[in-house]
Formats: structure tokens, sequence, C-alpha cells
């Protein structure tokens, strides 16, 4: 009997995703090309960021969990197709820097927490605003279909100001628009922003205030109870080790030498025992 109830915890954890890595070796990770410093490209072509090296740590750890040595096979996904490619089976995690919402979660799961981050507003330097409150009767691009512009929406209700919203493809097309002219602000997560490309940074600058709050995860396949534990699993050795002070030095040192409160709370509770 016990060893008919060995076996059968075992058969439960080969399923879904884990089931077909194990037989083919093969792990699929989604990366954003336009996600600096979460996910992008290096001046060697390759993806990188801090989302990719967590994504790195849980396919060691997989290796180990399925005792298999596992080839990483990489999918450049955007904004508008990262939850499609994981929900269709293009790729089985999405590296980058996707919020949680519930609306996310009617096409995929997600893991334990990876980041917090906040929506933001950046703007010209030359412009004349200061503060979220000057935004009356501007124009402000924003990614169409993220949480970005689920919070730009509340708080200018909130706020009980007019201004007109540009929906933009991605975060180039939002920088663009800035840098021409034709919108006088760009929302997004303020990290993002500050790893936008642009001609010139010293040109722009970030309004002081904090839209939203925006939880980052891996995106997962939906319902794959198996494979989002040994996923939480690899992150839970990775947040009780040193190594994940160093990747976040690696990438955030310049807002300073220790993750805040909040952050650092990621790392506290996304560690479990075994």
């Amino acid at each position: 009997m016990l060893a008919c109830a060995i076996n059968g915890a075992s058969a439960q954890t080969q399923e879904g995703r884990l089931k077909q890595i194990g037989e083919t070796k093969v792990v699929k990770l989604a990366y954003r090309s336009d996600a600096n410093p979460f996910s992008f490209v290096n001046s060697q072509g390759q993806p990188d960021g801090y989302t990719i090296d967590l994504c790195k740590f849980v396919v060691h750890s997989l290796e180990q969990q399925l005792n298999a040595k596992l080839t990483i096979a990489w999918v450049p996904v955007d904004t508008q197709s990262r939850f499609d490619a994981v929900a269709g089976g293009l790729a089985d995690m999405e590296c980058g820097s996707s919020t949680v919402s519930f609306g996310r979660m009617a096409k995929v799961d997600f893991s334990s927490f990876t980041f917090v981050e906040n929506t933001g507003l950046v703007v010209r330097t030359n412009s004349g605003i200061f503060s979220v409150g000057d935004m009356g009767g501007k124009k402000i691009a924003v990614i169409a279909g993220t949480t970005n512009e689920i919070a730009l929406v509340k708080e200018l209700q909130r706020r009980q100001l007019q201004a007109s919203l540009i929906r933009v493809k991605d975060r180039r097309e939002g920088m663009a628009a800035l840098e021409s002219g034709a919108v006088d602000s760009f929302a997004s997560d303020k990290l993002l922003l500050i790893g936008a490309p642009t001609a010139d940074a010293s040109n722009y600058k970030m309004l002081p205030e904090n839209l939203s709050v925006e939880p980052y995860a891996i995106a997962l396949p939906r319902g794959d109870s198996a494979f989002r534990v040994a996923v939480n699993k690899g992150l839970s050795q990775l947040y009780s080790s040193t190594d994940i002070l160093d990747i976040y030095l690696k990438w955030f040192s310049a807002i300073g030498p220790r993750p805040d409160l909040l952050r650092a709370a990621v790392y506290i509770f996304g560690t479990l025992p075994d």
C-alpha cells in the first residue's frame, strides 16, 4: 500500500507541462524585447534581464526536480501576444514584466510574485507638468489592454481630470509619441519607463506620484497545478538563497543597495517550507 501511495504521488506530479518537459527535455521560455530591465535582448542578441535570470534559476531547479538536463527554447512575445503564447502551448513560462490580475487569470495562471512595481507618468522636462494634477486637458499615451491603462483611467476619474487617452501598441510607440510631441505624457511601469530607449534621457522626467501597485509574476499555463508548484519551488529555493540579492543588485543597484520593504516582502512570503 505504501509503495502504491508513493507511486501515485510521483505520477500525480508528472502531468501537464511538467510531464511534457520531462519527456522532451525542453523548456520554452517567452521573453520580451521591450521590457528592460526585466526582459530584453542584450548586445549579444540574447534574452536578458531580471525576470530572465529568475526563470533560468527555475529551469535549473526543474532539472533537479526532474533529474534531467533541460534545454531552453526562447520564444519572442510582445505585450499583446505574451499570454496567448502560454495559453496556446507555444511557451511554458512568460518571463517578462507581467502584472497579476483577475482578468488575466481567466487565460493563464501565475507563479509566486517576483517583483512589485508602480504605474507612473513620464513627461518632457520642459513641459511645465509637475504632477498628475497638471494633466487636465493633456494627451496621455498608454499601452492598450494593460493594467497601466486601468490604473490611469481610475486615477483620472478619481481626480476628475479631463485628459485624452492615446492607446498605443507598445512601449516604443509610446515613447516615440512623447518624443515627437504627439502626446504630453506616457504612462507605464516606472522602471520600464526608466529603461525605455530614448534619444536623450535628460529630456524626460518622471512625475512623483504612484498610480498603482503592480505585482509581477511569471505567467504559467492555467489549471496546471503540478507545474505551478514546481515553478514556485524553484522560486522559493532562489528567494531563500543569497543568489536573489545578487540578481537584485545586478539589475536594480541604481535604486538602492537593498530591496525596499515592499519588494523584500516578495522574497520573504515567496519562501515556503518543503
